[in-house]
């Protein structure tokens, strides 16, 4: 048992060397790795320069030295070099002193020959495969110590934390995406927030009216911060995204982040349910149609997805509320929470573009599917239609299904706020609509925000369904 731990300590060992000489050669990684472990890095940075210095590199270069000492060649390398210098300052006829020729001759002989010692040192060390002490192996050989290991956990517990996230190939897939959508977060808040402060409007005279003196204007820039330069604005802003608090509103004196938790999720929820009932209609009508290309169900399947991509939503609602509400009184014309026949139009209208674009990029996608060379080989081995379609040529064609699905998503969720408008929800795009006329900054900036973080988070989902349905991209995962 005894030996058996040892040999698993040992392994555990071995692999955090690897992981740490891997992760170096990154530069991202090499950053990051060297940014959480800093307590950690000096105490193997200082043993590296130590045992650098006592290395059988640094043994060799002092033997060496002493050799060609011993032999004289320094001694004639030196008077080879006084001569030059003699030469040179006799032709351009300088009077130099013995004392400063000296001086000047042992600072350059002492280059040249640490560089000789240098050179025929490399050479000898490329024939026998010798190598110079690294960090990494400095690295690997502390830890291989159970004391240093058992000491370095605290210092270094946010190091392990980053090593074990990197060598977990789907772990570090996850976590590298989820980075990368902090920085789109505030990437997207940046350029709101700047197009909003070069906007011509002006906050204070749109909600204080045009008799507001510039006493009130000036009182008003004072409270909400616009009095204050672009940089402190900008910080703020991002302070406010960081915990949460975007302050109030300039109309309406609303806390934003209350105000968008109400708002966010009725959007939110009509998107979702619209997206799922549009991928289980369009899913099968576009493999239909791709098994059956250039038939009568082929054409009046896609003609009926061309006039969905053709019809504006605006449009589509009021025909909706017309027929369904006034006419009919089947339905009723405007979104209430309580009543969950009112969500039946809106998810229709949300709905009925990507329906369409799903079931054409679903036939497309499945007819350039069925015609490559595995295909064939699938049918040719016996297998039945149903059997090639389901096991071999749908999973391949899901990866540009899925990318239309995830970008229409993001584009009804950013996107609503004419169907919000037509049924009178009250929703974050309309929220949004409603505040930039003013403009009310932190309201806008809430109601982004959250937006992006939603779709962001969509495409983080998306990412790993790629994961999950490509083999080639689970290969270079690990590879990676």
């Amino acid at each position: 048992m005894t030996g058996h731990t040892a040999a698993t300590e040992s392994l555990l060992v071995d692999r955090l060397g690897n992981l740490f000489f891997k992760m170096l050669l990154h530069p991202t990684y090499r950053f990051l790795l060297l940014l959480v472990g800093a307590p950690l890095h000096l105490i193997v940075y200082s043993v590296y320069l130590y045992s650098k210095k006592h290395s059988m590199h640094k043994v060799e270069l002092d033997k060496l030295e002493q050799q060609w000492t011993s032999s004289g060649y320094r001694d004639r390398l030196f008077e080879e070099t006084k001569e030059q210098l003699e030469r040179k300052h006799r032709f351009f006829g300088q009077t130099v002193a013995p004392e400063k020729l000296e001086r000047e001759a042992n600072q350059i002989t002492a280059i040249k020959f640490k560089e000789a010692l240098l050179s025929q040192l490399e050479a000898a060390q490329e024939g026998n495969n010798r190598s110079k002490v690294t960090y990494a192996d400095t690295f690997s050989q502390l830890i291989r110590n159970p004391a240093f290991l058992a000491l370095s956990i605290i210092p270094g517990v946010l190091m392990y934390v980053l090593m074990f996230v990197y060598s977990n190939a789907y772990l570090k897939y996850i976590m590298e995406r989820l980075v990368m959508t902090v920085f789109v977060i505030f990437g997207v808040a940046f350029l709101v927030f700047t197009i909003l402060y070069l906007s011509p409007m002006n906050p204070a005279a749109n909600i204080i009216g045009e008799t507001a003196t510039a006493e009130q204007i000036a009182s008003f820039n004072k409270l909400y911060g616009l009095d204050q330069p672009y940089l402190v604005q900008l910080w703020d802003t991002f302070r406010g995204i960081i915990t949460f608090d975007l302050g109030k509103s300039f109309a309406g004196n609303e806390v934003v982040t209350t105000s968008i938790a109400a708002k966010f999720p009725v959007t939110l929820t009509l998107t979702v349910i619209s997206t799922i009932i549009a991928v289980l209609i369009a899913l099968p009508i576009g493999l239909i149609s791709a098994t059956r290309p250039n038939s009568f169900v082929d054409y009046t399947f896609m003609l009926i997805a061309l006039i969905g991509l053709s019809i504006p939503n605006f449009w589509q609602g009021l025909v909706l509320i017309l027929n369904f509400s006034i006419k009919l009184h089947w339905l009723p014309a405007t979104y209430n929470p309580q009543n969950a026949l009112s969500m039946i139009m809106p998810i229709i209208v949300l709905g009925t573009g990507l329906t369409a674009a799903v079931a054409r990029m679903t036939r497309s996608s499945t007819l350039e599917v069925i015609h490559e060379d595995y295909i064939i080989t699938a049918r040719a081995k016996g297998l039945s239609r149903r059997q090639v379609l389901w096991k071999h040529a749908v999973g391949n064609a899901l990866i540009p299904i899925i990318t239309v699905i995830g970008l229409q998503f993001g584009g009804m969720l950013g996107g609503a706020a004419v169907t919000e408008k037509v049924f009178n929800i009250n929703g974050i795009g309309s929220y949004i609509v409603d505040k930039q006329f003013i403009p009310d900054i932190p309201a806008i900036m809430g109601g982004v925000v959250y937006t992006a973080i939603t779709i962001s988070i969509v495409n983080v989902i998306i990412d790993i369904l790629y994961a999950f349905f490509d083999p080639r991209i689970r290969s270079k995962m690990k590879q990676y």
